[in-house]
């Protein structure tokens, strides 16, 4: 007899409704909840998320909050995602990317559009400190653009609400390479997020790397926690640990890939640091056959910067999208 009802499937919708409201600055309905797990492959009614939103509350995952059917979640329900079968959490990060890639409408001849962008809070009396300390990281084209947004407490920078005494500065996100490929047609396989060795200011090697499809977390966040970069040696003396990300393209599409990254580059998006030859390794990182190895610049790197001058900061990698147009030159600031 055919089983109406998989609890292993509807564990795994309620783990994932738990997880938007995680990632929710504010409290959030039936009607967005459905529309963001739609974005995530999974399609619900708003009825049937309000279903399981009720009982989620009786199990006290979940608190309802003034007189809609906004939800919060509760400290029961961090502790469902926390202890959350590692199966349930495996290819996180990678499906991250294909939202943020599809979301991504910027038009390279319009230089408008929704751009991927890493969000960051600074301790506000320690922010003017952090930006002295970031400014020559993008000023060494060791992020993915110059473009940044910054957002006080309580303001918004795309979906995500700055936190009290929180300074909140948006960087482009190196995701922004997926999408613009994407849009020209060009598939591009995400490999894995790495500490890339640099020596005499150029790419040498990937030291450390952790595969996407196999994360539940950010890599280069972890990168980060870690100390595991010396961006700041980077740019003094050329020599040290960066954020980086490698990618495959098909190898016949090499040269357009080129021709767009020149277009890119005269925006001032310097995100490819590397692209090598047809079934070449690259920065010594094999790539598969009829394909070719892309390095890509973490879009981190100036927050990394800060982070190893001691200056604490809080991520939210790949966290949302924002308007190119709205975004300004950290020279700027």
């Amino acid at each position: 007899m055919k089983q109406l009802f998989n609890p292993e499937d509807i564990e795994r919708k309620v783990l994932l409704i738990l997880r938007i409201l995680n990632e929710s600055p504010e409290p959030a309905g039936a009607r967005v909840i459905a529309r963001q797990m739609m974005e995530r492959g999974v399609q619900l009614s708003e009825r049937t998320v309000r279903y399981h939103l009720k009982l989620m509350d009786e199990r006290g995952l979940t608190r309802l909050i003034g007189r809609r059917d906004g939800r919060i979640i509760t400290g029961a329900g961090l502790d469902e995602i926390t202890n959350a079968r590692v199966q349930d959490k495996i290819s996180l990060s990678i499906s991250r990317i294909d939202v943020l890639s599809f979301k991504t409408t910027f038009n390279l001849q319009k230089k408008s559009g929704m751009v991927p962008v890493n969000i960051s809070f600074f301790p506000e009396e320690k922010f003017n400190k952090a930006l002295r300390i970031m400014k020559p990281v993008f000023r060494g084209k060791i992020a993915v653009s110059d473009r940044v947004a910054l957002a006080a407490a309580g303001e918004k920078l795309g979906e995500i609400i700055v936190p009290e005494g929180k300074v909140g500065f948006a960087s482009v996100c190196s995701i922004l390479i997926n999408g613009i490929l994407l849009k020209q047609g060009i598939p591009i396989d995400s490999k894995f997020a790495g500490i890339l060795q640099v020596k005499n200011g150029l790419p040498l090697r990937f030291v450390e790397l952790i595969h996407y499809a196999g994360s539940s977390l950010d890599p280069s966040e972890i990168f980060i926690r870690g100390n595991m970069t010396s961006v700041q040696e980077v740019i003094a003396k050329g020599e040290g640990k960066i954020l980086a990300n490698f990618r495959e393209i098909p190898a016949i599409s090499s040269s357009l890939v080129e021709d767009i990254v020149g277009q890119m580059s005269k925006l001032g998006i310097h995100g490819v640091l590397s692209i090598g030859n047809t079934g070449n390794p690259v920065c010594q990182t094999d790539v598969d056959i009829n394909k070719a190895g892309m390095i890509l610049v973490g879009g981190l790197n100036p927050i990394a910067a800060a982070y190893e001058a001691g200056i604490d900061v809080d991520n939210r990698a790949m966290s949302t999208v924002m308007a190119f147009e709205h975004l300004h030159s950290v020279e700027e600031l």
